[in-house]
């Protein structure tokens, strides 16, 4: 996430590089041996079934269970293993997620409309019938992505939500990440993770038919194993490390820009983190507190690496430029925090979720108490398409009634350009109906 020399001709206002990336580049490269390991499981997979799916998970994962999913019962008690206050915590996340994903479902209208005297033509919203969710539990167990995928999912109306995640222990899954997936309403869940993972739900070797789609977040081989099998089943996206980027000037608090970019900056070693601002002092004085904060932060060992290798500050001469810069980054989350932070809100148009304000945290989004969806597009992606939604769950069917009275209206048209086109049985449906409307 870098403005590289070829973006530079697309943008017409000046701006200096005062943090450069010592890596930078693509973080998020595929690699071969990936490709050709995840090819390789999936082709296993499916030719051998469940065995094989056993048998990666005991290879790779260490499973030493008798059966793979997690029971109702089971995951009801999952709780019993948290804090009070956590469970509290999860409740109110899954609850906030649920309630913004109810608003956008009742945004999305089905509707009927006359086009022309006699032809009506509209669109109802269906739900997908099944979904698979992927729940990451490695280094840092994301509690939040259940509510993302499963709990938006259900409220978008699909019957069957089914949910993998990596077995933490020889015979069961995170027990947080289980218990978040029981407060979104999952159907059934099973303790099995990577290529196998979502292998077992796009073949339908989990005891339900092959998922229509699969989401959620992953390793590597998690997002090679979906670039493989889309076309086959859906997916959310393709999502690579997890980025930010801040618009600020003067009138932010330097500390706590400072904390955001490290905020994202932890995810992982490969994260780029990237300020723009209108002002060199500030800019200067960002980077001073991030190396304050390194000092101390537990995880220095993920954000160091990360803001060193991949991190940007970019100076801009107002806020004109500043935008463009900007939506040349496309970044996964953008945090405004400025004096005119409407201005900006108008005026970008490529990120995956904007924060406005700094009282605005792209973590309270992360772990599900802001109720947005934190499965974002990654790696410019945003230029194109928009993170996991409720809508992504649905699918607008489109349907047509024509009245006879409207066939003239219709159906010459068509003749005449099907007959151009040379598609002869294309104008026999439209004369054949002509005929008959005229006798």
């Amino acid at each position: 996430m870098q403005i590289n020399e070829a973006d530079k001709a697309f943008i017409n206002g000046h701006f200096e590089v005062i943090k450069a990336p010592e890596v930078g580049g693509v973080p998020a490269q595929r690699l071969p041996a990936v490709i050709e390991t995840v090819s390789t499981m999936l082709t296993d997979i499916e030719k051998n079934g469940i065995d094989a799916v056993i048998k990666y998970s005991q290879k790779l994962d260490g499973w030493a269970g008798n059966d793979i999913e997690i029971s109702q019962a089971q995951l009801a008690k999952t709780g019993d293993e948290l804090t009070p206050e956590l469970r509290e915590a999860l409740a109110a996340g899954a609850e906030r997620t649920r309630l913004f994903a109810v608003e956008q479902r009742e945004h999305l209208t089905d509707f009927e409309t006359e086009i022309l005297p006699g032809v009506f033509a509209g669109q109802r919203y269906t739900p997908v019938p099944r979904v698979g969710a992927y729940l990451p539990a490695g280094q840092f167990p994301i509690l939040a992505s259940a509510f993302m995928t499963v709990g938006v999912a259900k409220a978008a109306g699909v019957p069957t939500v089914i949910a993998c995640t990596p077995p933490t222990s020889p015979t069961g899954g995170h027990p947080a990440v289980l218990h978040a997936a029981y407060l979104s309403g999952v159907d059934r869940a099973f303790a099995v993770g990577g290529v196998q993972a979502l292998a077992a739900m796009a073949f339908g070797l989990l005891g339900e038919q092959p998922a229509d789609i699969l989401v959620g977040a992953g390793n590597a081989y998690v997002t090679e194993a979906k670039r493989q099998l889309f076309g086959r089943v859906g997916i959310d996206l393709l999502a690579g490390p997890s980025e930010v980027a801040v618009i600020a000037d003067e009138t932010a608090d330097p500390e706590l820009v400072a904390a955001d970019l490290l905020g994202q900056a932890e995810h992982g070693v490969l994260s780029p983190a990237s300020l723009v601002t209108t002002n060199r002092t500030f800019g200067e004085e960002v980077i001073r507190h991030i190396e304050k904060q390194l000092e101390t932060l537990a995880t220095r060992n993920i954000a160091g690496p990360a803001w060193r290798d991949y991190g940007t500050v970019y100076v801009a001469e107002d806020r004109e430029t500043a935008a463009e810069i900007m939506d040349m980054l496309a970044p996964e989350h953008l945090e405004i925090q400025t004096s005119d932070d409407a201005w900006y809100h108008d005026n970008l148009k490529n990120y995956g979720s904007i924060f406005l304000g700094p009282w605005s945290t792209v973590a309270y989004s992360d772990k599900g108490i802001a109720g947005t969806n934190h499965v974002l597009p990654t790696g410019r992606g945003a230029k194109s398409s928009a993170g996991l939604s409720v809508s992504r769950f649905l699918k607008p069917l489109t349907f047509q009634r024509v009245e006879k009275e409207a066939t003239p209206r219709l159906a010459n048209y068509v003749a005449t350009i099907s007959a151009f086109e040379g598609m002869e049985a294309h104008r026999a449906t439209a004369t054949l109906r002509l005929d008959r409307f005229n006798r």
